[in-house]
C-alpha cells in the first residue's frame, strides 16, 4: 500500500523540470507520508516527475518504486494484486523476465505483453500509472470497485495524478466547486469523479486513461459491475459464495507483514474472522466502541471472538478525542464526509496498525448481498405502486397536506414516487427544499447523478437497480473512501475481501429472493446461509450495526458546544446560511427534532473549510498519538 504522484509535461523537452516545479512537486509528496513511510523514492527526466512514499507489504527488501521494465515503462502502482503468482508464472510461459519477486513488476510485465486486456485478469485492488517511453503516452487504470483513489489534474503545463487530491493542491488553481458541494449536502459526502475543487477529479472505479501532449486525456470503462438474477438452486448459489469468500480471503491474507482483521458485531466481519481464522489459528482482531449504551458493540464483537477463538484488543473513542482529531480526519479525507462513523474507523485503524500492518475488514458486502435494510421497501410499496395512476397522484396531493410527522404520510409519499426520484443512496440529508434554504447559490439537481444509473438497470428490478446506485455511488464515494483515508492515516494497508472479482460473481446473479426472502426479517440471506456453521449462531442471525456514531447525543454535550462555536465563527457565510445550521442545532438540543446528521454535515463541511481554505485551524494542532482510551468493560486488553 503506498501513494504516488506523476506528473508529464505537455512541452517537449530535454532533462528535468525546472528547479521551483521540482522543489514543489516533492514538497507535495511529503503531505501523502502517512501512506508509505517505509521509503521515499522521486525521479526526474525528461519533462516528467515520478514520486512514491512505499508501505513495504509484499518483497520488502526489492520492488522499489518507480519501477522502470523492459527499458519502456516506468510504473508507480498502489495496491495488492493478489493473483499475481498466477499471472507471473503465465507470463514467464510468454517471456517476461522478471528482477523482482514482488507484484509491482508482474503489473508492469502484464500491461507490457497484454496492454489494456491485463486489466480484467487482475484480481485485487490498485490504482497505477505507467509512462510509456516508446510511444510518449502516459496509461493508468484503477481497480474495478474504486477500492485504491486515483486524482486527476490536467492543466496547461501536463497532467498529473496522485493518489490524494493535497497532493495535487499547489498546482490546481483551487476554485471550489459549488455543485460538488451541493451533493455533498444530498449525499454526505462528494460523489465521484467530482471532488470541492473544480479542476481535479477522480478517475472513476473500473476506468483506465491515456494520456499524450497531442491528444490530451481519454478515458475507457474496462469493468462494469450489474447484479442480473440467475435461476440459482439456493443450495448451489449458498455453496459458491462460501468457496468464493474463502478462496479470496485466504489470497487477501498474502503478505511479509503481519496481518490483522476488524471485527464488529455483525456476519460480515465475522465471516471475513472466521474464514481468516482457518490459515491464521493466531490472528489478533480489533474493534471499536463508545461510552454510551447502545453505541458500541465492544462486547459483542468481544464475545464473538472468544467463539471464533482469536485474540481481540477493544477501543474506546471518547468526546475528547473526537473535538482532538476531527480536523486531522477532515484533512486526511481531503474532500468532507457527513459520515461519522468514520470516527470510530480512525481510531481502530489507530490501534490496529501498533500491532499489525494489514488489516481485513468487511466492506461492500452490503452492497453485493442486500444488506441495507432500505433495499426492503420496494417490497412493503408494492401494493401502493400497483395502483392505478390518477389514485397515486391523489394520495400524493393528500400526503402534502398531511401534517410532518403524521402516520402514513411518509408511506404514502414515499410509494407515490417515482423509485428514480425517491431513491438517491443510502445516506439522503438535506431535501432539496432545505438545501434551497441553506445553499447561497444554485447547483444542478442532484438526480444528476443518479439518472444514468437508473436508465442502466431498467431492465432489473427496484432492489437491483438500488444495489447498482449503491455500487456506483455511495460504495467508492463513502465506505471505500473512508476506509482507505482512516486506515492509511495510520500507515495501515486495509484489504477488502468482499469485494473481489470471484466473489462479486457468486452474488451477482443472486435473485432478489435469496437476498431478501419474502418469509424473513434479515438482510443478505444468502450469505447467511453461506455462513451456516462457519461463524456463530448467534452473529449469523444479528441484524446489523457497523459501529454505531453517537453524533445525537454528543450534540447536546460538549460536542455540541464545540460544534456551535465551529458554525459562528466560520468563513463559509458566503456559501451556507449559516444561521439556518445553528438553528437546527438549537432545535436538536432542545429536543425538539434530530438535527443530527444535518447538523453534522455541515459542521464538516465548515470544520473542511476551516482547514483547507481560510487555514484557521491548524489539522495537527491537537492531534498525538497515544495509546487508545481503555474499554469500559475492564482494562484495554487482548483475550484469546
Amino acid at each position: 500500500m503506498c501513494g504516488f504522484s506523476v506528473f508529464v509535461s505537455s512541452r517537449a523537452q530535454a532533462g528535468p523540470p525546472d528547479p521551483d516545479t521540482v522543489a514543489e512537486f516533492s514538497r507535495a509528496l511529503e503531505t501523502m507520508h502517512h501512506r508509505g513511510p517505509d521509503d521515499t523514492r522521486v525521479e526526474y527526466a525528461d519533462g516528467m516527475a515520478f514520486g512514491f512514499k512505499r508501505l513495504a507489504i509484499v518483497d520488502r527488501a526489492d520492488s522499489a518504486q518507480p519501477l522502470h521494465y523492459q527499458g519502456r515503462w516506468t510504473v508507480v502502482f498502489n495496491g495488492e494484486i493478489y493473483n499475481y503468482r498466477a499471472l507471473r508464472a503465465e507470463l514467464i510461459g510468454a517471456g517476461a523476465v522478471f528482477t523482482t519477486s514482488g507484484d509491482a513488476e508482474v503489473l508492469a510485465a502484464a500491461f507490457h505483453h497484454w496492454g489494456a486486456a491485463a486489466l480484467p485478469r487482475l484480481r485485487g485492488m490498485f490504482a497505477f500509472a505507467a509512462y510509456d517511453h516508446w510511444t510518449g503516452t502516459l496509461h493508468a487504470a484503477r481497480d474495478p470497485f474504486g477500492i485504491k483513489p486515483l486524482y486527476i489534474l490536467e492543466t496547461t503545463d501536463g497532467v498529473f495524478l496522485a493518489s490524494e487530491r493535497k497532493a495535487l493542491q499547489p498546482f490546481s488553481g483551487g476554485e471550489l466547486d459549488t455543485d460538488a458541494l451541493a451533493h455533498y449536502l444530498t449525499f454526505q459526502y462528494v460523489p465521484e469523479p467530482m471532488t470541492l475543487d473544480r479542476e481535479v477529479r477522480r478517475l472513476p472505479p473500473g476506468h483506465r486513461l491515456t494520456w499524450t501532449p497531442s491528444g490530451g486525456l481519454r478515458q475507457e470503462r474496462y469493468f462494469r459491475p450489474s447484479l442480473r438474477p440467475l435461476k440459482l438452486q439456493p443450495e448451489v448459489a449458498y455453496q459458491a459464495i462460501q468457496d468464493a469468500l474463502r478462496d479470496s480471503v485466504r489470497k487477501h491474507l498474502q503478505a511479509d507483514v503481519p496481518v490483522g482483521a476488524f471485527l464488529s458485531s455483525g456476519v460480515d466481519s465475522s465471516a471475513v474472522v472466521a474464514l481468516a481464522r482457518e490459515v491464521h489459528p493466531d490472528l489478533h482482531v480489533f474493534t471499536a466502541g463508545f461510552a454510551h449504551e447502545g453505541y458500541s458493540e465492544i462486547e459483542i464483537a468481544t464475545d464473538t471472538a472468544q467463539q471464533l477463538g482469536v485474540r481481540i484488543t477493544p477501543t474506546v473513542v471518547t468526546e475528547d478525542d473526537v473535538i482532538r482529531e476531527l480536523p486531522r480526519i477532515i484533512h486526511l479525507l481531503d474532500d468532507p464526509s457527513g459520515d461519522p462513523s468514520l470516527i470510530p474507523l480512525y481510531f481502530l485503524a489507530r490501534t490496529a496498525s501498533r500491532y499489525v500492518t494489514v488489516a481485513l475488514s468487511g466492506e461492500g458486502s452490503d452492497e453485493l448481498f442486500g444488506g441495507y435494510t432500505i433495499y426492503r421497501e420496494p417490497a412493503s410499496l408494492a401494493g401502493i405502486e400497483r395502483l392505478p395512476g390518477g389514485m397515486k397522484r391523489g394520495l400524493r396531493g393528500l400526503s402534502h397536506v398531511m401534517p410532518e410527522g403524521m402516520r402514513g404520510r411518509s408511506f404514502l409519499e414515499r410509494g407515490t414516487t417515482p423509485i428514480e426520484e425517491r431513491y438517491y443512496g443510502n445516506a439522503r440529508i438535506f431535501s432539496p427544499e432545505e438545501k434551497a434554504s441553506l445553499m447561497r447559490f444554485t447547483a444542478e439537481p442532484h438526480t444528476s447523478i443518479t439518472q444514468r444509473l437508473y436508465a442502466e438497470t431498467a431492465d432489473v428490478d427496484d432492489v437491483a437497480s438500488m444495489q447498482y446506485v449503491d455500487l456506483h455511488t455511495w460504495l467508492p464515494g463513502d465506505i471505500l473512501h473512508k476506509a482507505d483515508r482512516m486506515s492509511m492515516a495510520h500507515s495501515l494497508e486495509l484489504r477488502v475481501p468482499f469485494l473481489d472479482q470471484a466473489v462479486y460473481a457468486a452474488a451477482a446473479g443472486l435473485s432478489t429472493e435469496l437476498k431478501l426472502p419474502a418469509h424473513s426479517r434479515t438482510t443478505k440471506h444468502a450469505l447467511r446461509e453461506a455462513m451456516r456453521g462457519i461463524v456463530p449462531e448467534s452473529v449469523r442471525s444479528r441484524r446489523k450495526l457497523g459501529f454505531p456514531t453517537p453524533t445525537r447525543i454528543w450534540l447536546k454535550g460538549s460536542i455540541g458546544d464545540w460544534v456551535g462555536g465551529l458554525l459562528a465563527d466560520s468563513r463559509a457565510g458566503h456559501l451556507l446560511d449559516l444561521n439556518y445550521a445553528l438553528r437546527l442545532l438549537a432545535d436538536h438540543r432542545a429536543g425538539l427534532a434530530d438535527n443530527s446528521r444535518k447538523v453534522w454535515a455541515v459542521a464538516m463541511f465548515c470544520l473542511w473549510y476551516a482547514v483547507n481554505v481560510d487555514r484557521s485551524i491548524n489539522p495537527h494542532a491537537g492531534h498525538v498519538d497515544r495509546t487508545p482510551s481503555a474499554p469500559t468493560l475492564s482494562k484495554e486488553r487482548s483475550t484469546a
